[in-house]
């Protein structure tokens, strides 16, 4: 092609590009969607997938910028969220042919996209759009292979790193404990200087935003651990999933009831003021080496609660609170449509209906007394009969029926909200 056709089909690029760039966040979107569905280990919880949104979107947008300014690639550094996230995947073991594959098929996704704006330009020939294709995926290639290039280097080195930190040792000894191979109990105990004998409680800690220091937020997670194990005397371990978040078991006295105290520490609460606070899942506590397992299961079934209510879950979450409704995050697809089947209109994301499915939620914890109900809510008793009658409207049948299924319907109301509600219109 002529330098006179590659101006020609460079400003061709550059007017498609800015009519791409207004819906950049459908485009994003999309994309995330695309690598979850198509790539097994980049399906992620919630934190890795907003770090692999960003990494998009700002990969997206430097595209963008080099195919519109006519920007050598070569001389663009790769975007710093797709640098942490390519960091993020080395520190959780997740192989780098995820990430690359990821950019090949956003890559082809992105030229589609670019090549679809193209061919709707009017003032475009048949020959002067397949010139113009040309250069897009020319310049788009030199583009994902400058940055696949920087993203591996950074890959590597942080894996590198990450390895040198972490004792494999020790990694090993606690995968073989909780994927129940049998273990050398006192060898064990040795490498990770931890007695296995005693009560457990197993809590999963992370962080939802990034650090701008590297290592901070790891060494307050176990900060809070060694003080939380403080406060009953106890033994902690501490094992870092990536920089951000930590498995952890801490050694608390048999048949101990009270964990209030041990908890507030470990969720940062008793802090110097202004210090960052973690989220925390928390298992129960269980004996010797089988509960060693069970606690740590049961605190990652209360994280997955924790992620599926999102910014409405409380910091702490239990297993001790959310055990049934950790079963049912297993499907939150089938879960809405069950809880819209057992609630009716009464599963619907809005305050006033809310406030009904608070008060039949109360009404049944007590028997379904109007008399305790309104004391428990300070409502007069007739108030509690109206709203009573209201969300029996709403659900169209009495809740004298399917009681036990209308009593976890609304658990998993309170605890997911919208993430098995229906929008209110």
């Amino acid at each position: 092609m002529s330098g006179g056709a590659d101006l020609t089909a460079a400003a061709q690029i550059a007017a498609a590009v800015r009519r791409l760039a207004a819906s950049r966040a459908a485009l994003t979107a999309d994309l995330v969607a695309l690598f979850a569905a198509e790539i097994a280990p980049l399906q992620h919880d919630d934190p890795m997938r907003s770090l692999l949104a960003a990494s998009t979107d700002e990969s997206v947008a430097a595209g963008l910028y080099v195919l519109e300014q006519g920007v050598d690639p070569r001389l663009l550094g790769a975007p710093p969220a797709a640098l942490a996230y390519a960091r993020r995947l080395a520190q959780r073991g997740i192989p780098v042919s995820a990430l690359l594959r990821a950019y090949r098929l956003g890559h082809a996704a992105f030229i589609e996209a670019a090549l679809s704006e193209l061919a709707a330009d009017p003032d475009c020939s048949p020959a002067e759009t397949a010139a113009a294709g040309v250069h897009l995926l020319r310049v788009s290639t030199a583009y994902v292979d400058s940055v696949s290039e920087l993203l591996v280097v950074a890959y590597e080195e942080e894996r590198a790193t990450w390895t040198q930190h972490r004792s494999f040792v020790r990694t090993a000894r606690i995968a073989a404990l909780l994927d129940g191979e049998p273990v050398d109990l006192a060898a064990t105990e040795t490498a990770l200087g931890y007695r296995l004998g005693q009560t457990h409680l197993a809590a999963l800690l992370w962080f939802e935003a990034p650090s701008a220091e590297p290592g901070e937020q790891l060494r307050r997670l176990e900060q809070l651990t060694a003080a939380a194990a403080a406060v009953h005397q106890g033994q902690h371990l501490f094992l870092p999933t990536d920089e951000a978040s930590a498995s952890v078991w801490i050694s608390v006295p048999d048949e101990l009831e009270d964990l209030d105290d041990l908890v507030r520490v470990l969720g940062g609460r008793a802090g110097a003021l202004g210090e960052p606070a973690p989220r925390v899942a928390l298992g129960r506590p269980e004996f010797g080496v089988d509960g060693f397992r069970a606690s740590h299961r049961q605190a990652d079934q209360a994280r997955s609660v924790a992620l599926a209510a999102g910014p409405a879950a409380a910091r702490v979450t239990s297993f001790s609170d959310v055990g049934a409704i950790a079963l049912l995050c297993a499907d939150l697809a089938a879960t809405r449509v069950w809880v819209a089947d057992t609630l009716g209109a009464l599963a619907v994301d809005d305050e006033d209906t809310e406030r009904l499915r608070e008060t039949v939620r109360v009404f049944l914890n007590l028997g379904s007394s109007h008399t305790a109900a309104a004391r428990t809510l300070n409502l007069h008793k007739n108030s509690v009969q109206y709203r009573i009658a209201k969300a029996e409207a709403l659900r169209g049948r009495p809740f004298r029926s399917d009681r036990a299924d209308i009593e976890l319907a609304l658990r998993a109301c309170r605890v997911l909200g919208p993430a098995v509600l229906r929008p209110s219109t």
